[in-house]
């Protein structure tokens, strides 16, 4: 851990509070400019945008993959062959490399592409720009993003909804209880633990998307899909300004162990709650 996460870290931490480009990446001493990055960032308007866009990404994976994830899960509680199967081709989806994804659904939403000639079929006139224009583009990653986060908290959720006792059904079947009551007063609070758990975890991974952006925009049209880690990777990696895409990429990081805080507290709360 000490290796592999706290040094680049801290190295990460201090590369930003340096002049680091191309041409001094090499010296033996950076020249120390404390905040300067930052307020270079904030200053253009870049980081300010770029915050912007990432909750956007999170907001939307968060609402669309637990909502989602939990509605599969209540479709796929009960064992048989359709749900296995089902199960089945959601690991499938979830394994899936983010670059193969992201390809797929590249072509999916192209101006030819599935989507748009399916529009066409029922009668829209014009194609869809999913990925060309700056705020469908934006809002067509995050929901790939959501839809890559589905099958792994419905698989969470389910767990958690196989666990409740079968007589506790059979109590509510006796008792005359509706599909939604069971619903209501069984599945949910059963789930309330794993929501919070998973809640954490799905911004997380929300706020840290950058597979789906590279393969799909690379942060374009223009900067319209750069969030906070992606931003960092093109101005340190396409402008080679390293110190401004360091300040950057830890504000990016920040925001994560923030959430990674968050995430022990819950599990914490969690255990000592029995």
């Amino acid at each position: 851990m000490l290796l592999f996460a706290v040094f680049p870290l801290v190295q990460l931490l201090w590369m930003s509070l340096h002049d680091v480009t191309q041409r001094t990446l090499h010296a033996a001493d950076w020249d120390f400019v404390g905040w300067e990055n930052y307020l270079r960032g904030f200053s253009a308007g870049e980081s300010t945008a770029a915050i912007g866009r990432t909750l956007v990404v999170v907001l939307i994976v968060t609402v669309g993959g637990m909502l989602l994830g939990l509605i599969a899960a209540i479709a796929l509680r009960t064992a048989g062959r359709w749900s296995a199967g089902l199960l089945a081709l959601m690991v499938f989806v979830w394994a899936l490399p983010p670059v193969v994804n992201g390809s797929v659904w590249k072509f999916l939403l192209a101006e030819r592409g599935l989507f748009n000639t399916a529009l066409s079929a029922v009668g829209v006139s014009r194609p869809i720009p999913f990925l060309y224009d700056p705020q469908w583009a934006l809002i067509s990653v995050a929901c790939v993003a959501a839809f890559a986060v589905i099958p792994f908290n419905a698989l969470v959720f389910r767990a958690a909804l196989m666990a409740i006792p079968p007589e506790v059904f059979e109590a509510a079947a006796v008792d005359g209880a509706s599909r939604f009551q069971e619903i209501r007063y069984i599945m949910l609070p059963a789930v309330r633990g794993t929501t919070l758990v998973l809640f954490v975890l799905t911004v997380v991974y929300g706020f840290r998307s950058f597979d789906f952006i590279y393969v799909m925009t690379f942060g374009g049209p223009g900067t319209a899909t750069a969030t906070l880690p992606f931003l960092g990777y093109l101005q340190a990696f396409n402008r080679y300004d390293y110190g401004l895409g360091s300040a950057t990429s830890f504000l990016a990081v920040a925001g994560v162990l923030i959430l990674a805080g968050a995430y022990a507290w819950t599990i914490r709360r969690e255990e000592r709650s029995g």
